[in-house]
């Protein structure tokens, strides 16, 4: 099978230095940080006892293995967010990548500055100079992949995250992922159920590693929910939250698809 996740980071490496060179041509920015990003990407979708996981629902216009998703068009990201927050989403992921699926720092921006609720920048992030961009865009959480990553690389990117004020979910893929986000101090752990490197989806898989995650750590389970049975499956295990994207983007209003569903929950 097609390897996606390597093709994607070769060329997010290309961009990466392509922008450290815009950097460093315009001179360093000076960045103060906003702690109050984090504080409220956690409370979002940390789970109270005795309630429903909280949803993290996603921006995402197409991707590497289902082509396009919904059809792109102005300010059709935007209003697909505002859908969210008015249809319950305790957090917005905006995806940052364009070529691989049809996003954009710019629409960060832009559904940062029109939902009250936290956003989550999930850009496939392997270099700081994209942290400081995911800061500059108005996100309050930096999503960090543990298979993208070495353990030294990853803990400098959190710490990085971090002295921002905001704060990095850091995505596993099977239990040794999950012990190496916990191991590197990870407060939000997420595992996805779908395969980066196939785009496979296996949900009891990612119900089992989701259970490794310590208590006080906040779970997301990422991908895979697509009916209210889906969800009653993920809420009855460990997960304080859960990452809805496609599910919801196919739909004519993914708003009131995302209502809709949780009514049904």
């Amino acid at each position: 099978m097609t390897d996606y996740l390597s093709e994607i980071l070769a060329r997010k490496r290309r961009e990466n230095t392509r922008r450290r060179r815009h950097v460093a041509a315009m001179g360093y920015a000076e960045r103060a940080p906003a702690p109050e990003r984090a504080e409220r990407g956690i409370h979002a979708l940390r789970r109270p006892e005795g309630q429903l996981p909280s949803v993290m629902a996603e921006v995402k216009f197409r991707s590497p293995s289902a082509g396009q998703i919904r059809p792109w068009a102005p300010g059709e990201g935007v209003r697909v967010a505002l859908g969210y927050e008015r249809g319950g989403a305790a957090v917005v992921s905006v995806l940052a990548d364009g070529p691989g699926f049809g996003g954009s720092p710019l629409l960060v921006r832009r559904v940062a500055e029109a939902v009250e609720v936290p956003v989550l920048y999930k850009g496939f992030v392997l270099d700081e100079v994209q942290v400081d961009l995911a800061f500059d865009v108005g996100a309050s959480l930096v999503l960090l992949l543990v298979r993208a990553l070495s353990d030294s690389e990853l803990g400098e990117l959190i710490a990085k995250i971090r002295t921002l004020g905001m704060e990095p979910v850091v995505e596993a893929a099977n239990a040794e992922e999950v012990d190496r986000a916990v191991a590197a101090g990870a407060t939000i752990v997420g595992v996805n159920a779908r395969d980066l490197g196939t785009f496979q989806v296996d949900k009891s898989a990612a119900q089992d590693c989701v259970s490794r995650i310590p208590p006080e750590c906040v779970a997301v389970f990422m991908s895979g929910v697509r009916t209210a049975e889906d969800f009653r499956e993920v809420a009855r295990g460990r997960a304080d939250a859960v990452l809805i994207g496609e599910g919801l983007m196919r739909a004519d209003d993914p708003g009131a698809r995302l209502a809709e569903l949780l009514r049904a929950v």
